[in-house]
């Protein structure tokens, strides 16, 4: 088999050989940044209960995305043994609760709007998708041309 040019070029960030949790700290660094990008403009062109809506949806977002996190990590640490998880995977049913409670609190207090806090929960959407094109951008530079 005969190598490429780019086969001598060392690893970038991306490549099989980073950190595994590299990824997840991209995803939850880019869900923040479209979070307080969507509150920045909010707050210049929109209502103050759409901003803070804005405001709370990214916050639970980024809750929610590290609580994923953890809660998964305890629900599998005993996976390779064979022991049955900890009582501390029930944290992955109750972040649901914690943030409907979150949300409910803040639209009955007239605080923030609903359809704007949804919408500021969709941050980690994007978090993903910059994550996504990421991947493909490097999927496509390092191909290797047989």
């Amino acid at each position: 088999m005969i190598e490429g040019a780019d086969s001598a070029r060392p690893d970038e960030p991306g490549h099989a050989g980073e950190d595994p949790r590299a990824a997840e700290r991209r995803i939850f660094r880019d869900t923040f940044v479209a979070a307080v990008l969507a509150v920045v403009v909010s707050a210049a062109l929109a209502p103050w209960r759409v901003t803070s809506g804005l405001a709370l949806g990214g916050a639970l977002a980024l809750f929610n995305l590290h609580w994923l996190r953890t809660s998964v990590e305890a629900a599998f640490e005993g996976a390779p043994t064979g022991r049955p998880p900890r009582v501390r995977a029930a944290r992955f049913v109750l972040r649901y609760f914690v943030v409907a409670l979150a949300v409910f609190v803040a639209q009955r207090a007239g605080l923030a709007s609903l359809a704007a806090t949804f919408a500021g929960m969709c941050a980690v959407v994007a978090g993903l998708l910059a994550e996504g094109f990421r991947q493909f951008y490097f999927a496509i530079v390092r191909r290797e041309e047989t």
